[in-house]
């Protein structure tokens, strides 16, 4: 494992720099892909024992963005995100378990609108580095697959060919670069 005591401390993630991304199947066949563009987070990081580490993010349900503006209406109305109603999603870190040289899994809450799950988010610490203006920089990368029903997301519509128009498996990878603070 890579020296990792320079990861201690406390980060806000760099919005600029920083990627939450999705995708899901479309029409059974493709993948459309899509991310948020607003949220802000922050997680603190004890390097001698990962276990009491802690990790926070909130995503602004209507920054949804498939560069495609009829779906991403879609998708911010009552029959998905519903972000009227429903105007944050977050993720508050539960457990952090170190794996294998710089692997980690990190467990949480994910809500999105009034239902909370569980969900392990597989992390691999790319490392740290100074930038040019003294600010201590971190990367991390990641992803997990969560059900969309499971979080009370089932419209859909069933196709002639069979299958549906929407998968349920939405895999969510995560691009993460914060400055320590």
């Amino acid at each position: 494992m890579t020296d990792f005591s320079a990861a201690a401390g406390t980060w806000k993630i760099d919005d600029t720099h920083t990627t939450l991304g999705f995708s899901a199947r479309h029409a059974m066949v493709a993948k459309v892909r899509g991310r948020f563009t607003d949220f802000e987070g922050s997680f603190t990081i004890d390097a001698d024992s990962p276990a009491n580490s802690t990790a926070n993010v909130t995503i602004k349900t209507a920054s949804i963005d498939t560069r495609n503006a009829d779906r991403d209406t879609h998708l911010k109305s009552a029959d998905f995100l519903d972000v009227e109603k429903n105007t944050e999603l977050t993720f508050t870190s539960t457990s952090i378990k170190h794996t294998d040289g710089n692997d980690f899994v990190v467990g949480g809450d994910l809500t999105v609108g009034d239902v909370t799950h569980n969900v392990e988010v597989e992390l691999t610490y790319v490392g740290t580095s100074q930038d040019p203006w003294g600010g201590t920089r971190i990367g991390f990368e990641g992803s997990t697959e969560i059900s969309r029903k499971d979080f009370g997301l089932t419209w859909n519509v069933a196709l002639e060919t069979g299958g549906v128009l929407v998968g349920d498996k939405i895999k969510i990878e995560i691009d993460v670069e914060a400055v320590k603070q």
